[in-house]
């Protein structure tokens, strides 16, 4: 079973960068976020012409959140995330397929740090923590999969010297993302490839992508029960030279059939 997350930067703007990508790619499952389109703008009818059932959590120019499924039925379990019923931004969508819970999220950026917007992302990973740890007491498979906006470690970015002071590299944010490992999350990508630099975005901006440099933003956590059934990953970087790419690259494992 293959696996994926892309962040579109746009779903119909980027569509054909999608759809090219589906076809190469032929992943079982995948996760996408900044949809940045109403519920009823999401191109559903061009998704299931390339194979895929979908459910989706749309919000007008920002956010929006969806998984798609080839050949799998999708049953929604919630498509928000619990502890804030204030909290409008369509950033987090939950699922089963396969008597797997398939957690789809787009974590908030936070910037400018200091500031209200990076008060919302410890906000948001206070209650994203609360609702993993309910998963991982759960005798179930179950995958963190998105763009979580964390940069890791300093393998994960080109010159990490630069970004002490981002929201992305943050050392709460961070601290985050070890306390979910701790808990018995695995990092799938960086168990896979332990010392190499992996990125999964590049800026638009001073031919990033031309240099290679990157930040690895965009993430594939398993619990226990899926770890064992890790067999391949890795990120098809060749997609963000495209043209009309996302700024993002997407992200991939293989599981084996259940043990």
């Amino acid at each position: 079973m293959k696996i994926a997350t892309y962040n579109v930067n746009g779903v119909n703007g980027r569509l054909p960068v999608l759809l090219k990508w589906l076809k190469e790619a032929s992943p079982d499952i995948v996760c996408l976020q900044e949809l940045k389109a109403p519920q009823e703008r999401f191109p559903l009818q061009d998704i299931n012409n390339a194979g895929y059932q979908a459910i989706w959590n749309g919000q007008k120019s920002w956010n929006g959140v969806a998984i798609l499924a080839k050949n799998r039925e999708i049953t929604e379990v919630q498509r928000s995330l619990p502890g804030d019923p204030e909290d409008i931004q369509s950033r987090y969508i939950e699922a089963i397929i396969d008597q797997m819970v398939v957690c789809c999220l787009y974590l908030p950026n936070g910037n400018p740090y200091p500031g209200p917007k990076f008060e919302y992302k410890l906000s948001w990973l206070k209650r994203f923590k609360k609702r993993t740890d309910e998963l991982i007491e759960m005798e179930l498979p179950a995958i963190l999969i998105g763009d979580f906006n964390i940069i890791p470690e300093p393998i994960d970015v080109y010159k990490p010297e630069r970004w002490e002071n981002d929201a992305l590299y943050r050392t709460e944010v961070r601290k985050a993302f070890k306390d979910l490992q701790k808990k018995g999350w695995l990092d799938s990508i960086r168990s896979l490839y332990p010392e190499e630099q992996i990125y999964t975005f590049w800026d638009y901006l001073y031919k990033a992508y031309d240099r290679n440099a990157g930040i690895r933003l965009d993430h594939i956590l398993l619990n226990p029960y899926l770890q064992s059934r890790l067999q391949n990953g890795g990120v098809d970087s060749h997609v963000r030279g495209w043209e009309k790419s996302s700024d993002h690259a997407p992200v991939w494992i293989e599981l084996s059939d259940e043990l």
